[in-house]
């Protein structure tokens, strides 16, 4: 009898590990697709529930959505590297300062399946970019300029990382749309993604540039932070500010008239069209690449009678 409760151990485990062997596969076992970030914003919660909506339909997959500790190159590339160590299949990445990061990127390319967002790479190995015509947002920040100073005035623009080719083709957009008008963008200062410095560079050029009759935010926190620092400084309604993205702040003050319009993009989209046209990529169907490697989701205007429509959108799209 001394023998019988071996027995019944090794009889019991034998069954655990044939209950094991049917069971469904964990995340663990699942190739993993990643999204990487350029910084903390609260501008990546819509790609976030792209990534759910993603999720949902690719059962097969586990699916994430990093951000790295600072906005910076090396930070985000070991964060990349990590990653391919860990034996993702695929990264989406929106890059830090592409124009540096060329070795770094193509390091990656080399070792999974790269795709860009946000912030383009064309000159790396990356497999597709998709996001939003950052030229065409330019022109249609503009549009905003143009309808809400028709006699012109000058502009000062305010911008996360000014080496990024988001930003970049933001700000030639918006100077190529301003030509022939009265309106000229005589400025940009850069942050770092640092939003308490983001604020003090709009405090500073209010003090610097007493002339300037239009600010614009060219990234999705730094509208925000102008609305702060004009309403501080009892400036809010007497200067033009010019937006981009769907932050709360920035959308109230569309709706209130302080902020003329915002352009605003579709990260949802990114995220939930990227992950899917990865998996499809890594699982052999490269049918959803296009010749020339461009996926553009559009970017349009938020004026203030669109406020309403467009955060019932926001909502539906987040499921609350």
């Amino acid at each position: 009898m001394r023998h019988m409760k071996p027995l019944a151990a090794l009889m019991a485990a034998g069954l655990l590990a044939g209950v094991a062997a049917l069971a469904p596969a964990s995340a663990a076992d699942k190739p993993t697709l990643a999204f990487v970030v350029n910084g903390a914003s609260d501008f990546w919660k819509a790609a976030e529930a792209g990534m759910r909506k993603a999720q949902a339909e690719l059962p097969g997959y586990a699916l994430e959505l990093k951000y790295p500790e600072q906005s910076s190159v090396a930070i985000q590339q070991r964060l990349m590297d990590d990653l391919v160590t860990a034996g993702v299949k695929g990264i989406m990445v929106s890059a830090v300062d592409p124009k540096t990061s060329t070795d770094g990127l193509n390091k990656i390319a080399a070792q999974t399946a790269l795709f860009t967002t946000d912030s383009d790479a064309p000159q790396t190995n990356r497999i597709a970019y998709i996001g939003s015509s950052n030229v065409d947002a330019g022109k249609q920040a503009a549009e905003i300029a143009k309808k809400a100073m028709p006699n012109g005035g000058k502009c000062i623009g305010f911008v996360g990382l000014l080496g990024a080719d988001n930003a970049k083709e933001r700000i030639q957009g918006m100077k190529d749309g301003l030509a022939g008008s009265k309106i000229s963008l005589v400025d940009v200062r850069g942050d770092d993604i640092d939003q308490t410095r983001a604020k003090k560079n709009v405090e500073d050029a209010l003090v610097a540039s007493p002339d300037v009759t239009c600010m614009v935010g060219f990234y999705s926190y730094n509208t925000p932070r102008i609305y702060e620092a004009l309403r501080d400084a009892g400036k809010l309604g007497k200067i033009t500010v010019v937006g981009f993205d769907d932050d709360p702040i920035t959308l109230g003050g569309v709706k209130e008239g302080t902020i003329a319009g915002t352009v605003v993009q579709q990260p949802f989209e990114w995220a939930y069209r990227g992950f899917k046209l990865m998996a499809a990529y890594v699982g052999g169907d490269k049918s959803g690449i296009p010749a020339n490697h461009l996926i553009i989701v559009p970017t349009k205007i938020i004026a203030k009678g669109d406020v309403d429509a467009y955060a019932a959108a926001l909502k539906a799209m987040a499921g609350k």
